[in-house]
């Protein structure tokens, strides 16, 4: 009976991954407007002294690519290491709602700092690497979570070497979409985002 519904389940309903996201993004926006006095107002958080700084700044793309590629790749590794453990699932969701959480609250700033023309900003500070982002991160939450389904529900062991190239095949895929982005964030989006703050 054990085994039969550990299979069912292996086998069942993959994690719903945009009702996720879309509840943690309300619910980073409401923490936002209901703590906005200690998380924006007492923080300074994207005030206008700190996008006025902004807009004068001059940005070493090569130091920012080194950076940001750095950070992007070790936690899309790690990610994929945790993956094959136990908590492979865990965590998952926590990072689909992290990253809501994140955006929600992201959003919420800049609205409550500049109303709409703050979604205006915020939506250039994410163009365009976050074309390649988003499929990167939901291309990779779907093979850690198939990748820790295989592990502990036996289909890797069963499918063999080929399974196990096939996997690394589409991490790769996935490490070239995040190096494209880490790409435009470090030579494209400064550009984009200067020249929006000249004009904000």
């Amino acid at each position: 009976m054990r085994l039969q519904i550990g299979k069912s389940w292996f086998r069942g309903a993959r994690l719903p991954v945009l009702p996720l996201f879309c509840v943690s993004l309300l619910a980073g926006m409401l923490i936002m407007n209901i703590a906005k006095s200690a998380l924006l107002e007492n923080t300074g958080l994207f005030d206008e002294k700190i996008l006025y700084t902004m807009k004068y700044m001059t940005v070493d793309g090569n130091a920012l690519f080194s950076y940001v590629l750095r950070e992007r790749l070790v936690r899309l590794l790690w990610l994929a290491l945790l993956a094959t453990t136990y908590l492979g699932l865990v965590l998952c969701v926590g990072t689909v709602i992290w990253y809501g959480m994140s955006a929600g609250m992201f959003f919420s700033a800049l609205t409550l700092r500049y109303g709409v023309k703050g979604i205006f900003l915020g939506v250039v500070a994410l163009f365009p690497h976050y074309l390649l982002y988003v499929p990167a991160v939901l291309a990779l939450i779907a093979w850690c979570e198939t990748l820790y389904r295989g592990i502990y529900g036996k289909s890797a062991a069963e499918e063999g070497r080929g399974y196990w190239v096939k996997k690394l095949a589409a991490l790769l895929g996935i490490l070239a979409a995040v190096t494209g982005g880490c790409l435009l964030e470090a030579y494209v989006n400064p550009a984009v985002l200067l020249g929006y703050l000249k004009i904000f």
